[in-house]
């Protein structure tokens, strides 16, 4: 009984410490005229893997029985729509793509009468919409029937053509709809999110690049948010207040992005530390293009080369590592301390890049590079969206949280990742190159694979849909048959050092 109340009550912190980050690049500032986007879902009691829905008709009078995203109680029933979309996870059909970052906001604007929570808002838009612009009108459409009754979030969507960032909150209990406001991101430009609401004051007689529901103010005046002027008004400091933990664990994420791609970030790094009260900037213009394999390496930022660099201080680890375990906070003699939050580390169950390419068929232009576990040593794999299954290893009856999986990459990339944690960095560069060398061929394939996949398009959609199925699961299978061998050779290559470093302490006795 005493172990299940210490799972009980880990499985509690783990879910108040919910986090992700996205990274949003506009078509104009990828290296191929893509557009790009990020995730990552952190918590470290979620099972990375990945859910497929696949296109399909409903009768006139179907409905949908909601059941909470995080909490699985049922919440209420959706009208059904006439024809839904297939859905790969967080992306859909025709390439459009929806992500999120919990924030939290004012806890007296949750409405826990409310039947959509942020989760199945997502899934029942990609469902419904074929452009990011539709997508922003059916969520806030859907809240305002069906009620809202998540937290504050930020939401990514983008298509091949754009990406825009939207905020939202509820109205407090028995309130049905939300107060937003969206914002289109520059094509030149990149923005990031990351657990804290980042949209200020925004451009009110633009509709071509601004939408917000008409009470976005004024609710805010009426619960004594804001009562200044409406050109001054700002919906992050009316709705989501600026914090110390904000800073420190929520924009220090965005911080570390926007410093590795646009100069001049480094006059944030006060505000970052809790001693400057000027914001970041929603978005920023990099300083060059912006490829595939840069935003995979910034999923797997530490804020190397920081003050806020994790492999030093209080409570890093032996052997140089970079990791920082749970508790992100704790006290010792009555001092307090924490640990920093950066992108990648144990907390990631999964993540991924997704690519949008509007010069593509869709079922071509839209990939996931899918990752599950910590994205310092995960592999990026390219699952298109016009896939008609999930590869095996990462389909949601392969493993759990609680049950061992060798045919789960979620358990087989845990398994090296934990080896690698305890001796950083000694098994660290043997994973790193390991890793680089897949992701580079992957890569390097794209080419030929989707030129292939273009001419079976052309000839049959359905053939081109059964190739890219079976280089997905492929490729899958491939990566997770070299990261067993990979596990397997650190075990034998550490375990036969310690032998050997054993025996020469013997011989100097």
């Amino acid at each position: 009984m005493k172990r299940i109340g210490i799972i009980v009550a880990f499985i509690i912190y783990a879910a108040a410490a919910f986090c992700g980050t996205n990274i949003l690049v506009g078509k104009a500032c990828s290296s191929d005229g893509s557009t790009l986007c990020t995730y990552s879902a952190d918590s470290y009691y979620l099972y990375g893997e990945l859910d497929f829905s696949p296109r399909e008709e409903h009768s006139k009078y179907s409905k949908i029985d909601i059941y909470g995203w995080d909490t699985r109680r049922y919440q209420g029933k959706v009208d059904q729509v006439p024809e839904t979309a297939a859905v790969l996870g967080n992306i859909n059909e025709y390439q459009v793509c929806i992500t999120e970052s919990t924030w939290g906001g004012r806890p007296e604007l949750v409405d826990t009468s409310g039947i959509l929570d942020y989760g199945n808002l997502i899934k029942l838009t990609l469902q419904r919409c074929k452009n990011a612009v539709e997508a922003i009108q059916i969520m806030t459409e859907l809240v305002d029937e069906y009620g809202y009754c998540s937290s504050g979030e930020t939401f990514t969507i983008a298509d091949p053509n754009q990406i825009w960032i939207m905020e939202m909150i509820g109205k407090g209990p028995d309130i049905k709809g939300a107060v937003w406001v969206a914002q289109r991101v520059p094509d030149d430009h990149i923005c990031a999110h990351a657990n804290h609401s980042r949209i200020t004051s925004f451009p009110m007689n633009d509709r071509q690049n601004c939408m917000y529901s008409k009470d976005v103010i004024s609710f805010a005046r009426e619960k004594g948010y804001f009562d200044g002027k409406n050109k001054n008004f700002s919906f992050s400091d009316a709705y989501d207040p600026m914090s110390f933990s904000a800073r420190r664990f929520c924009d220090s994420r965005v911080w570390s992005v926007f410093r590795k791609l646009s100069p001049d970030m480094d006059k944030y790094l006060d505000y970052v530390m809790g001693k400057s009260d000027e914001r970041l900037p929603l978005w920023v213009k990099p300083t060059n293009k912006i490829s595939l394999h840069d935003l995979k390496e910034l999923m797997r930022d530490r804020f190397e080369g920081t003050p806020l660099n994790s492999s030093e201080g209080v409570g890093s680890e032996p052997f140089g590592s970079q990791m920082r375990f749970a508790p992100r906070e704790w006290e010792i003699d009555g001092v307090k301390y924490f640990n920093e939050n950066p992108i990648a580390g144990p907390q990631n169950a999964f993540s991924f890049v997704a690519q949008m390419r509007s010069y593509l068929p869709n079922m071509v232009g839209g990939v996931l590079w899918y990752g599950v576990d910590d994205a310092t040593f995960t592999v990026y794999i390219p699952l298109y969206c016009g896939i008609t299954s999930v590869p095996k290893c990462f389909t949601t009856d392969n493993g759990s949280q609680l049950k061992f999986s060798w045919d789960s990459a979620y358990w087989v990339f845990n398994w090296v990742s934990n080896m690698v944690y305890y001796r950083y960095s000694l098994m660290a560069p043997d994973v790193i190159k390991q890793q680089l060398e897949i992701e580079k061929k992957l890569e390097d394939n794209l080419e030929v694979v989707e030129e292939a996949a273009k001419s079976l398009y052309k000839k049959s959609p359905e053939y081109a849909a059964r190739f890219l199925t079976e280089y997905s699961e492929n490729q899958s299978h491939i990566t997770m048959s070299a990261w067993k061998s990979l596990g397997e050779f650190l075990l034998v290559k550490y375990c036969l050092l310690r032998l050997q470093l054993k025996i020469l302490l013997l011989k100097t006795i």
